[in-house]
């Protein structure tokens, strides 16, 4: 009788304690990174780009935090379609990755593309980078896709996180606009806010 008052008593304590466990959020991705490199194409002729992109806000694709380790002198590799500038980033940390197949994100440590041309980024600065799919592959359409932030905890990871965690509804987010406005991103934001309280 005593037995099966403990057992009985140990399965609730374990029940309590299982479901007060808090599950790791979405963008709580645990990565195991190789000493890898991941290329990504720029869709330079997108007319948008950062986390908010499309009428209602499109699907992203790779969301990431990391220092820049180099940027190279602009080129003309490109020829007239845009002035190639290759910049590097080692990757801190990862929130989203979207399966692509056999050409998704496989925990690479670091990311190279030549979309850096007029961004004004440096060596040591700490950037907020999304990409997207194009053709089944990773783009980044540049631009404000990839965001100087002041730390690996600025708010603006808070609020993307939020808003991978959330599948992606701006209605979450909603009180972030002031952040996003920093980098010219609040009219986007505002714009998907807009097509999801129409979609309700």
């Amino acid at each position: 009788m005593a037995k099966r008052l403990l057992l009985t008593l140990y399965i609730i304590i374990y029940s309590l304690y299982s479901c007060n466990r808090s599950r790791p959020a979405k963008s709580d991705l645990e990565i195991e990174f190789i000493p890898d490199t991941l290329e990504v194409g720029y869709t330079y002729w997108w007319a948008e780009s950062g986390p908010f992109v499309g009428q209602c806000g499109d699907e992203l694709s790779l969301v990431f935090s990391g220092t820049i380790t180099d940027i190279m002198e602009p080129t003309d590799e490109a020829g007239p379609l845009y002035t190639s500038q290759k910049g590097y980033i080692e990757i801190d940390r990862v929130f989203k990755i979207k399966d692509l197949g056999h050409k998704s994100y496989a925990n690479q440590q670091f990311f190279v593309s030549d979309c850096f041309d007029g961004l004004g980024l440096k060596k040591g600065d700490i950037v907020l980078v999304f990409c997207y799919d194009y053709e089944n592959a990773l783009s980044i359409p540049g631009n404000r896709s990839i965001l100087r932030i002041n730390t690996l905890d600025d708010p603006l990871i808070n609020s993307i996180k939020k808003y991978i965690d959330t599948d992606q509804d701006p209605l979450k987010i909603k009180k972030d606009i002031k952040l996003w406005k920093k980098h010219q991103l609040d009219a986007a934001l505002k714009r998907i806010i807009t097509c999801s309280q129409q979609v309700d």
